[in-house]
């Protein structure tokens, strides 16, 4: 599949022409119909591992983690040393649970239902 086969074709003719920049939010609102379009858990793996490299997956697999732990009350310092990481990374996950829009506390409590 050609790599404009989520862009508009007007978008990409301004683009070329007037040199103009797509809006990220479009890109933002296409990545997420791609995300819904896979067809399970084996999907999304796949495509994780398609649009992320092995670092980018790392790294975004610590995030949950620290969320994880958060989440079951763990103190920011005993996450960090349980992960072997700072306590200015384990500091981003906190702030997510306290000011961030609600999705971490939703997802966790969805996936500990089900379990």
């Amino acid at each position: 599949m050609p790599a404009q086969f989520f862009l508009k074709k007007e978008m990409v003719f301004k683009q070329k022409k007037v040199g103009r920049r797509v809006d990220p939010k479009d890109f933002m609102s296409q990545l997420v119909e791609l995300f819904a379009a896979a067809n399970g858990k084996g999907e999304i793996q796949q495509l994780l591992q398609a649009i992320l490299t092995p670092d980018e997956l790392e790294q975004i697999k610590l995030r949950w983690q620290i969320v994880q732990l958060l989440l079951e009350n763990y103190p920011q310092r005993k996450v960090a040393q349980m992960l072997g990481i700072s306590t200015s990374k384990v500091g981003r996950g906190s702030r997510e649970i306290k000011f961030g829009n609600g999705i971490f506390q939703k997802l966790f409590a969805r996936i500990c239902e089900e379990k």
